[in-house]
């Protein structure tokens, strides 16, 4: 199952290499329903974020830098990404064309 997601989702993201896909976005957790990507996860997506919205990459990265959120009081946890907070101001870039 993996490799298949692996497959498509280079299909998607011609610009990366099978060893630049984060493994998160091949997997899936218990639920399914994470709110949060790594940074990692989200580059990955911002040149094909940047051609289906019509902006630039580096707005999209711009955006994408300014949702990053530490780790909880800068110890513990990862950085993340929350994806409805970045999808949000993406459309909210969107409407300022």
């Amino acid at each position: 199952d993996v490799q298949a997601r692996i497959d498509t989702f280079l299909v998607h993201h011609p610009y990366l290499k099978r060893e630049q896909v984060p493994a998160e976005m091949v997997t899936a957790s218990a639920s399914g329903l994470d709110p949060d990507i790594s940074p990692k996860a989200a580059y990955s997506q911002v040149q094909r974020v940047a051609v289906a919205r019509a902006i630039s990459p580096d707005k999209v990265m711009a955006i994408v830098n300014a949702h990053v959120e530490g780790p909880l009081l800068g110890l513990f946890g990862p950085e993340k990404v929350n994806v409805l907070k970045l999808n949000v101001a993406l459309e909210k870039l969107g409407t300022n064309k």
